[in-house]
């Protein structure tokens, strides 16, 4: 079941995500539509975490194990294509998220019975109704031009 477009977080968003995130080496960080792999390769390279991206659609999972391996990442990244309702998240240390703010609503029951205390799940533009953000912090691209900016979203389970 398709919940949200395929729309790519830019580098310099993902970068300050994960940082709010204090994703630390060796922690494991789940990307909920993971694209074109582009956040779990960021988590491995640049933090030294490992990466599981779930994607639904064929041709992103492809692209993103494609890329990974380009990146030389294998043994550090894994991608599942497959529905996320589909995946265990029990060993979650991070969960990525830029859906919308109704598929947040649905994964919400997913995250709350898998995830472990002390998970941290930061959320791109779109809040989790009824959790309440750690910080809520706004993430300009381009401070010169004053956009595009983004609303980042931190939740801590």
């Amino acid at each position: 079941m398709f919940i949200a477009p395929f729309v790519p977080s830019p580098s310099s968003v993902i970068e300050y995500m994960l940082k709010l995130a204090d994703l630390k080496s060796n922690e494991v960080l789940f990307d909920m539509g993971a694209g074109d792999g582009r956040t779990v390769i960021m988590a491995a390279k640049t933090f030294g975490a490992r990466g599981v991206g779930i994607e639904l659609r064929e041709d992103l999972a492809k692209k993103a194990l494609s890329n990974i391996h380009e990146n030389g990442l294998e043994n550090q990244v894994i991608i599942i294509n497959d529905d996320m309702f589909n995946v265990n998240l029990t060993s979650a240390d991070v969960v990525y998220l830029y859906l919308t703010t109704s598929a947040n609503e649905k994964i919400k029951s997913k995250l709350e019975h898998d995830l472990k205390e002390g998970t941290r799940i930061v959320s791109h533009d779109y809040e989790i109704i009824g959790w309440h953000p750690e910080k809520i912090e706004n993430f300009c691209e381009n401070p010169q031009l004053g956009y595009p900016s983004h609303t980042i979203y931190l939740y801590i389970k």
